[in-house]
């Protein structure tokens, strides 16, 4: 029985592998948004796309990281300053957009911008931080999807949403795991909203990269600045070697956990943008497939065993 179960899984691995080869043709008149190119996922997608033959549009918060891009890539590839969180320049570059494509359509919106900090334990933040994350990772995402959806619709073609491992499970206090867990309930609902019309929705899961995410010094200067705000009795509650102890995890592990190669990320995004046949879900990393994702299915009294094991202990305990 063991061997029949396990050879249908391999006729449907081999099945899925050749059903995902084909691309799509006619690159050239297909048209690529990516917001968040000034560096990390977004900037090696841009640069990969514009090497395939995409037609790409560039959303960047910098001039340098514009800069940069037009250096580095072909003429076909376009740059443009964006603030995924202004609605006005939001409205700019997808009226740019709209005329740029013309009877085309907009064949894919790579929704890829987002802020990982401030980041700390839940009762460390206000509600600004919350609104601020939120602002950029979800508002943002819901704003510039619904800019250029009309010219998808147009097109057939896909909305790509970058989320992370931690919109599936939260091991971690602060406003990013809520932020990503919003833009998973985004997803899905455009996803089937999106159905009848021949748009592909589609999302990226990314496991722990080296990216400015898990930049460890953004991440310690984060926890730092929110240490420092905190009233006098909370600072008891945690213990005054709390600060000192989380640095130390957040140096040690962090790099460690995190995964160097980039391109796994980008090739999955590639995948959906180019793909005759995407996925529905990608979920790169080996982090991601074997431990992250496999433990938000388990128990929450076995996820919150797990996470509470290792995390750093508390002055004043529950009696």
């Amino acid at each position: 029985m063991f061997l029949y179960f396990l050879g249908l899984v391999v006729l449907f691995l081999i099945f899925r592998w050749i059903r995902e080869l084909p691309r799509v043709s006619d690159k050239g008149s297909k048209y690529v948004y990516i917001t968040g190119c000034d560096s990390g996922f977004g900037n090696l997608l841009a640069r990969h796309l514009d090497k395939l033959g995409f037609p790409v549009i560039a959303g960047c918060y910098t001039e340098k990281g514009e800069e940069d891009l037009r250096k580095a890539c072909s003429r076909n590839l376009t740059t443009t300053h964006l603030d995924v969180t202004s609605k006005e320049s939001v409205a700019k570059v997808a009226a740019m957009i709209k005329q740029k494509v013309g009877h085309h359509g907009l064949w894919a919106v790579v929704n890829n911008a987002g802020v990982a900090v401030p980041s700390g334990p839940c009762d460390w933040h206000d509600v600004d931080d919350y609104k601020f994350m939120m602002d950029v990772n979800l508002h943002g995402v819901i704003a510039v999807t619904l800019s250029v959806l009309p010219l998808i619709k147009k097109a057939g073609g896909r909305v790509v949403n970058v989320a992370s491992v931690f919109g599936r499970i939260s091991v971690t206090g602060g406003p990013y795991p809520v932020s990503k867990f919003a833009v998973e309930g985004f997803n899905d609902s455009l996803r089937i909203g999106m159905a009848p019309f021949g748009v592909k929705v589609l999302l990226i899961e990314p496991g722990f990269f080296k990216t400015n995410v898990t930049d460890s010094k953004i991440q310690i200067d984060s926890v730092k600045g929110l240490w420092d705000r905190l009233p006098q009795e909370i600072k008891d509650d945690y213990g005054s070697d709390y600060l000192d102890k989380a640095v130390k995890l957040t140096s040690e592990s962090l790099s460690k956990m995190s995964d160097g190669d980039l391109m796994k990320v980008v090739n999955c995004m590639e995948h959906a943008v180019a793909a005759v046949w995407p996925r529905k879900r990608y979920s790169p990393g080996w982090d991601a497939k074997f431990f992250w994702l496999p433990m938000s299915y388990m128990p929450t009294c076995i996820v919150d065993y797990i996470v509470l094991s290792g995390a750093i202990p508390v002055k004043r305990q529950k009696k």
